[in-house]
């Protein structure tokens, strides 16, 4: 019952002992309450009822019985970390127990063996125990030996025979009532898809094991370890840093297994080095290291030491030591049959690389490059850079790319998997490493051309494909009902003053389960794509237009000039010096939106300055008279456009890449052309341009005060040729995908724009903050324009910080204006610009638009 119901049988022990039982019931009644202590508990409280279990089964004077205590309390010192004295009680327990009881004690050393790192000996004692299991007809202890062994299988990369045994096993819990162990099932076979390379039913599996567990009302500390592994995987490194800080609080709150908090730290160390935290990543790893070791656990000591090299690498140490300490690690690792061998040897031949020292290099790196034919997909993404780093040092331009190229293509297919949008690009931090390579090459080898060929190939890729959309998932869509009503109660709370905790702790609930059920959608079979040709995007620009494309290497912005039949390239400024420029700016342009601060209008002009010079450097003077494109990297995205010099007068727009560009260029508009005009609630104006709009497109469709709501607005913008919402606007740096416009019933959020068929040809948001996006993995957007852009969008008019509410409303009816004269929007937006007043508060109203797309 202990993994049936633990809260019941642990109730049930207690009872039991209070009866002043026999001395063989006490002996049972004593284990349950330990074997409950050790997995939800306090260990210290387990081991003191396991020993009383042990004299009473000595009392009652039954082998059998004393060998199966003599079983559990080896498994909780091994998790004490008290290893010799664990597996000592182990076998003791294997020489008192006989035939069916014997196999059971079999099992839990074989756990034993398997959470000390020892496969070899785990699987031979699994192997011993699975037939007299299965011969006792014992259907529970032998759904527990498969799922040991299946376990075991995918610790070694036997990913195939796992998958057999926890089908085998599941189909054997089904016929018990034990939730826990069911719930451990679920749990195990999303470890299996994410070693498959699955990671959307990973997840998807993983939540689920949690929902039965919190049934049961079970601390769910291995769940932690493998979700954070998962997470890693898919680019949420800070999120599972999170989640293991939590845990390890947790279990120290509770005195619970030593052996899990050093796993739970391990994974904490990982997270904190792909996060970028490096001095986090050393601390972690070298207590996680100190517990392996005073454990005994020889696999899991070796691979904190590989984290912890990594972490002192990152941190800038390099020397002949680490390169030994790293060599020395990936050796005991092949040995051991880990798959984090190549890693290790990538790691020692990285190192080695920097120290200069190239033949020792290549040693390590070909057995990295090995990985590079077979396995999942971030293993052969390992032996690609490998690869790459081989060809680098033997001075190959031509077998960087082609290692590069290989490996982009193996996180491509792996990308294409993923059906939300968040995960694809979250997903692309893994090949940026890859990318650089690939782009430094060319920069030395091929020319302009072929470095904008291979800056386009890492750009925006998150957007070359709509994201997966599941209009049956019922449970989302009441989901996303609940987070609107109560987003839309916090929200008129906070409005009258009252407190909204409660409110908030709902919504932050509501907006986990929604992103988690996003995060489980599988994306479409890989097509192959079509691949970046700069001959189409030449032909498309013309004589006329010019692309700018800002590429950043060894963070200096290359400029390259794109049109006329040509690709050029020119040297600017460093990236961070520009971001530091486009911050003064973006302050200035919150003060310039209320009035009275006119004497800031030359710092931010002469900061516009400043900033074109890093950000365009030579490539300014020759952008010819034409409109002009630009592709800026996605750590630039607030940039005004419209406030450098050069591009003050110009017809200026701005897309995420040259690649969505020509794809908005050549989007043809939807038939009939409806107008859907939205006026949200709260406006500083009323939306008071919204009204003018009605009167000049007739018969636009206008949705305003109770008609507004997230579903009608939905309806309406589906496959509308043009559409305007004036709404207020709110940026999530903390979550993107719930950025969102209010609307009479609560906010529309990014989830929601991912539900249409179709978005508007057009669509022009004049609100603020509608332009701001959250940069992440390799070089991606996520946002509201960037949920737009794959849906078929063509052009959008978006806002990248706070502005003055009664100076957009000229600006808006003067854009509408130009284009019912047949412009596009980036032309109408230049000069709509130049209809407004020369104050500040006008001209910095009109800087902060941008045009996004092609239309």
């Amino acid at each position: 019952m202990v993994f049936a119901d633990p809260g019941e049988a642990r109730a049930r022990a207690e009872q039991v002992l209070g009866d002043r039982p026999p001395a063989l019931h006490a002996s049972v009644a004593h284990q349950v309450i330990g074997i409950w202590q050790r997995d939800f508990g306090d260990l210290r409280l387990a081991l003191t009822h396991l020993r009383r279990a042990r004299t009473w089964a000595a009392r009652a004077d039954s082998a059998d019985r004393e060998a199966d205590v003599l079983a559990t309390l080896g498994v909780a010192l091994v998790h004490a970390g008290r290893t010799r004295q664990g597996m000592d009680a182990l076998g003791r327990g294997v020489e008192r127990g006989s035939g069916h009881t014997r196999a059971r004690v079999l099992f839990r050393r074989a756990y034993s063996w398997w959470v000390l790192g020892h496969h070899k000996e785990a699987l031979e004692d699994v192997r011993r125990a699975i037939p007299v299991l299965r011969q006792a007809e014992d259907v529970i202890w032998t759904a527990r030996a498969l799922t040991l062994r299946a376990t075991v299988h995918l610790a070694l990369g036997s990913v195939e025979r796992a998958v057999a045994d926890f089908t085998a096993a599941e189909a054997l819990w089904d016929t018990t009532g034990q939730e826990h162990d069911k719930a451990d099932a679920v749990e195990s076979r999303g470890l299996a898809a994410f070693r498959a390379g699955d990671m959307p039913a990973a997840l998807r599996l993983l939540d689920e094991a949690e929902e039965r567990y919190a049934k049961l009302g079970t601390p769910t500390f291995m769940l932690n370890i493998r979700r954070c592994e998962v997470l890693m995987a898919a680019g949420l490194a800070a999120e599972a840093l999170a989640e293991a800080d939590a845990a390890v609080r947790a279990l120290d709150e509770i005195g619970g297994q030593s052996t899990r908090k050093a796993e739970l730290l391990l994974a904490a160390a990982r997270a904190a080095r792909l996060a970028g935290e490096p001095q986090t990543a050393i601390a972690r790893a070298a207590l996680a290291v100190r517990l392996f070791a005073g454990q005994r656990r020889t696999w899991w000591e070796t691979h904190a030491r590989l984290v912890l090299i990594g972490a002192r690498h990152a941190a800038g140490h390099a020397s002949g030591r680490l390169v030994a300490d790293a060599a020395a690690v990936a050796g005991r690792l092949a040995a051991l049959g880990a798959p984090a061998a190549p890693e290790a040897s990538l790691l020692a031949g990285r190192i080695a690389l920097d120290l200069g020292r190239t033949v020792e290099a290549e040693r390590h790196l070909a057995l990295a490059a090995r990985s590079r034919h077979g396995g999942p997909p971030l293993a052969r993404l390992t032996g690609w850079a490998a690869q790459a780093l081989r060809a680098r040092a033997a001075g190959s331009p031509r077998g960087v790319l082609e290692a590069c190229r290989r490996g982009l293509d193996v996180l491509d297919d792996h990308r294409m998997t993923l059906g939300a949008s968040e995960l694809r690009a979250r997903a692309t931090a893994q090949g940026a490493e890859l990318a650089a390579l690939a782009q430094r090459a060319s920069l030395v080898s091929g020319g302009p051309r072929r470095l904008l060929v291979w800056s386009e190939r890492w750009r925006a890729t998150a957007l070359s494909a709509p994201p997966t959309r599941p209009p049956a998932d019922r449970a989302l869509l009441s989901g996303m009902t609940a987070y609107r009503e109560i987003a839309a109660r916090a929200e008129e709370a906070r409005m009258e003053g009252r407190p909204v905790p409660a409110l908030e702790r709902d919504q932050r609930r509501l907006e986990r389960e929604i992103r988690s059920r996003t995060l489980h959608m599988r994306g479409e079979a890989p097509d192959g794509g079509n691949r970046f040709d700069v001959g189409r995007l030449l032909a498309r620009l013309g004589e006329d237009t010019s692309l700018v494309e800002l590429a950043v290497l060894d963070g200096r912005v290359q400029v390259l000039l794109c049109g006329r039949g040509r690709v050029r390239r020119f040297e600017a400024g460093l990236l961070a010096a520009a971001e530091t420029e486009a911050e003064h700016i973006q302050a200035g342009l919150r003060r310039l939106a209320h009035p009275g601060a006119q004497a800031r209008l030359p710092v931010v002009e002469a900061a516009g300055r400043r900033l074109e010079e890093l950000l365009l450097g030579p490539a300014a003077a020759h952008l010819g008279e034409g409109p002009v494109v630009i592709v800026p990297p996605g750590r630039l995205h607030r940039v005004p456009w419209a406030l450098l010099p050069s591009l003050r007068e110009r017809v200026v727009s701005v897309s995420p890449s040259a690649s969505s560009w020509l794809r908005a260029k050549e989007t043809a508009p939807p038939p009939g052309g409806r107008q859907v005009l939205v006026r949200g609630p709260g406006l500083a104006t009323g939306g008071a341009e919204v009204p003018e709009l009605a009167a000049r497109y007739g018969g636009a469709t206008v949705l305003e005060d109770d008609d507004a709501t997230v579903p009608r607005v939905l309806r309406e913008l589906d496959g509308a040729g043009l559409a305007h919402i004036a709404a207020h606007g709110a940026f999530r740096a903390d979550g993107p995908m719930f950025s969102s416009l209010r609307m009479a019933d609560g906010p529309l959020i990014v989830h929601d724009f991912e539900r249409l068929d179709r978005s508007p040809y057009r669509i022009i948001l004049s609100c603020c903050d509608t332009a701001r996006f959250a940069s992440v993995g390799a070089d991606e957007l996520l946002g509201l324009v960037t949920a737009l852009l794959p849906l078929g969008t063509a052009g959008v008019v978006a806002c990248s910080s706070p502005v003055n509410d009664a100076a957009v409303v000229p600006l808006m009816g003067a854009l509408h204006r130009r284009l019912g004269a047949g412009l596009s929007l980036a032309e109408a937006l230049r000069d709509a610009r130049g209809m407004l007043p020369a104050d500040a508060v006008h001209r910095a109203t009109g800087w902060a638009f941008s045009a996004f797309g092609a239309a």
